[in-house]
């Protein structure tokens, strides 16, 4: 609830939060930056871990990413299915993209991927069944136990 209570007012009119975020605003959410992307963690998750894949280039369709662009893109994909995996140990993913608002696109101008973690028995039903999202962990949290993960990986 506090993600949602301290949002519900933001003004629409800011700009694009990704652009902004790409620029500095939260970089406690960002996780690693690539040369042509950047990967943070999701402000309303799904599940701990949560994660999007966001080029830095303001583009909102995946038919107008460049192809330098997706392939560092889906690095940054599979560095964060590594990082997840050693240090959360899910089950299994879901890795999408949602283009527009009819396909659930909350930021329909500039395209991201989502890589959500996966056990099996987790609460992902609850939006289905009572409208709530029941989360396990506080976003900084989960910040701290996935940086050193990236970190690692740069290093490496």
């Amino acid at each position: 609830m506090e993600y949602i209570q301290a949002n519900k007012d933001e003004p629409e009119d800011e700009g694009c939060v990704l652009c902004r975020i790409r620029d500095g605003e939260e970089p406690e959410r960002v996780l690693t930056r690539s040369d042509l992307g950047f990967v943070l963690l999701n402000k309303f998750p799904y599940n701990p871990g949560h994660v999007m894949v966001v080029p830095n280039r303001h583009v909102g369709d995946l038919a107008e990413v460049a192809d330098d662009e997706l392939l560092d893109l889906q690095r940054l994909v599979r560095r964060s299915i590594t990082a997840l995996r050693e240090e959360m140990e899910p089950h299994g993913f879901n890795v999408g993209v949602n283009l527009g608002r009819i396909a659930g696109a909350g930021l329909p101008d500039h395209v991201h991927w989502h890589v959500v973690p996966r056990w099996g028995g987790d609460t992902n039903f609850m939006p289905v069944v009572g409208q709530t999202r029941v989360m396990p962990e506080l976003l900084a949290e989960t910040a701290k136990r996935l940086s050193p993960r990236f970190s690692a990986q740069d290093e490496g």
